[in-house]
Order: structure tokens, then C-alpha cells, then sequence
């Protein structure tokens, strides 16, 4: 290592230890319920193999839940199950893992067939998993990868359990978003991506989706005891960065601001924790959380028109029809 690259790593290091006293970073409050709290309930989590999907199912497992791990990976979902399984202790719920490829409408199809032949009911269900800022890439269906995985993929996998979800009322759906969402719109002349990709742009477009996806999904049901919330979980040590392209210097300083800043995946799954368990929120829906508690949106992301024009096109995209 030279000299120069030397000096600037330990610098850079004193800077931000700096930094991190300056400006301590917020933790979450790690929330408690009673151990039974979710016994005799079934939780479906996409993307629980990884990140805070699966420290999410960890704390869903510990409460007793049945936790059904929907992944596209299932030798990465074995080994995570495996982990919350000896996370969880003996007094613990159930991990069932189930194939799901988001980026691929047959296998959500698929997926979705056999939950609804093999479940009686589902009381909650976790839209999580996520691809971000990946290089330009095709999903199975001929859709962009972060708008096909992120928001078509779980639009059609939710709209798919809807029925099973009304006869299990009340019940729950939870989107994780991103706070991300204010940087991008839904660009409706080129929702696809053919003309230009501008990969920070789609994943905040597919964010922004998630929001307006769930505030007009609980505008169609409600009265039906099945309740929709979105939440954006902030900055969390996970893999879904691993596409982001930083320079090899660059990279043990980007290690220690994220040990500094970013929250613990475990710190990340507090809200989406909350809304899957927490009776304060029982028949609330339509809005968003962060940090466990109410987050007011920017106006595009509770722009009527544009949540319905979303649903509409959406159904079309994926093969809906009335």
C-alpha cells in the first residue's frame, strides 16, 4: 500500500469516527411483544433470505408465527433458515421456504397456486424483496429489472393471495419502500426503460411505485378488514447495494461509514416488525412508517390520479383482467 493511499485511508478513518460522534447516528428502539404475540399466524415475507427480510423473520419466528420465506434462492433460504431457526431458540414458530422468483410472472404464479391449495389463511403478508440499482437488465416477462422485481412482481403476487387474504381478515399487507421514492417519478411515457436507463432514477421510480401501489390498494379495500401500509426502513447494512459500483480505494471507507451510519439489519426490520404485529396499528391503513411511526409523504406519492393510472396499467402488464 503507498503512502499516499495509506495517509488517506487514515484520515479518512479519523474523519468519520469524527463524524460518528459529531452526529451520533439514531438507533431504532428494538421493540418487545409477548412471545405468543403472533401464535397461530402465518406471515409470508419475500426476500427473507437476506438483509432485513430475514431478521424480520427471525423476530416473526421468535414470536411463534409460521414464517413462510418466499425467495428465489432456496439454497441461500435453507442456510437463513437454518440461522433463525438457532436464532430463535426451541420456543419458536414454524419456517416454511418457498420458491419465488419476483422477476419471473409464472413463478409468482406458481407460487401463489400453491400457497392458495396449501394454506387456510395468511394474516400477513411482507412485500420486501428488492433489486437496486442494477445494471440494465430484462426481467423473464420483458420488463426493467427494478420495476419488474420491486413493484410488478409483488402487485401481481399480492393481487394473486387477495382472496385469501379477505377470507383471513383481519389481515394485513406491509411494503417496504424506500425513502429513495423522492428522487424518482413514474415516468408513464417510458415505464419501461426502452428509450433511456438511468438505474438510480428506475429504483426510486419503482419506490415511488410501491407507495402509490399500496395507498390505492387499501382505497379498494377497505371495509374488508384486510388493512395496506407502506414504510420506508432508511439506510440498512444490506446486500441490496452489492450492484453499486465504488472504487476499490474507496471501499474500507465505505465499510467503516456504513458500521458509523447505517442501521443493523435487525434495526431495519423494526418497522416492518410494527406493522405486521403491533395492535396499535390494527385497522389502520393507507399510510406510511417510519421509524415505527407515522410518515408524512411528499404529494406524489398521494397523487390519486396517478395511483389509479398505475393500477390500471399495471394490471394490464402483468396479465389482470376484469
Amino acid at each position: 500500500m503507498s503512502t499516499a493511499v495509506l495517509f488517506a485511508a487514515v484520515v479518512g478513518g479519523g474523519v468519520l469516527l469524527l463524524l460518528r460522534r459529531l452526529f451520533p447516528r439514531q438507533k431504532s428502539a428494538m421493540l418487545r411483544f409477548p412471545a405468543d404475540t403472533m401464535s397461530g399466524k402465518t406471515v409470508i415475507v419475500t426476500g427473507a433470505n437476506s438483509g432485513i427480510g430475514k431478521a424480520l423473520a427471525a423476530e416473526l419466528l421468535k414470536l411463534r408465527a409460521r414464517v413462510i420465506m418466499a425467495c428465489r434462492d432456496l439454497r441461500s433460504a435453507e442456510q437463513a433458515a437454518q440461522d433463525i431457526r438457532t436464532e430463535a431458540g426451541p420456543e419458536r414458530g414454524e419456517v416454511v421456504i418457498r420458491h419465488l422468483d419476483l422477476a419471473s410472472l409464472g413463478s409468482v404464479r406458481r407460487f401463489c397456486e400453491q400457497i392458495n391449495k396449501e394454506e387456510s389463511k395468511i394474516d400477513v403478508l411482507v412485500n420486501n424483496a428488492g433489486v437496486y440499482q442494477c445494471p440494465y437488465a430484462k426481467t423473464e416477462d420483458g420488463f426493467e429489472m427494478q420495476l419488474g422485481v420491486n413493484h410488478l412482481g409483488h402487485f401481481l403476487l399480492t393481487h394473486l393471495l387477495l382472496d385469501l387474504l379477505r377470507r383471513s381478515a383481519p389481515s394485513r399487507v406491509v411494503v417496504v419502500s424506500s425513502k429513495l421514492y423522492k428522487y424518482g417519478d413514474v415516468n408513464f411515457d417510458d415505464l419501461n426503460s426502452e428509450r433511456r436507463y438511468d438505474k438510480a432514477f428506475c429504483y426510486s421510480q419503482s419506490k415511488l411505485a410501491n407507495l402509490l401501489f399500496a395507498r390505492e390498494l387499501a382505497r379498494r379495500l377497505e371495509g374488508t378488514g384486510v388493512t395496506v401500509n407502506a414504510l420506508t426502513p432508511g439506510i440498512v447494512r444490506t446486500r441490496l447495494g452489492r450492484h453499486v459500483q465504488v472504487p476499490l480505494l474507496a471501499q474500507p471507507l465505505l465499510r467503516l461509514a456504513s458500521l458509523a451510519f447505517f442501521k443493523s439489519p435487525l434495526e431495519g426490520a423494526q418497522t416492518p416488525l410494527y406493522l405486521a404485529c403491533s395492535q396499535e396499528v390494527q385497522g389502520v391503513s393507507g399510510k406510511c412508517f417510519a421509524n415505527c411511526k407515522e410518515e408524512e409523504l411528499m404529494a406524489k406519492a398521494t397523487d390519486e390520479q396517478a395511483a389509479k393510472r398505475l393500477w390500471d396499467t399495471s394490471r394490464s402488464m402483468v396479465g389482470l383482467h376484469d
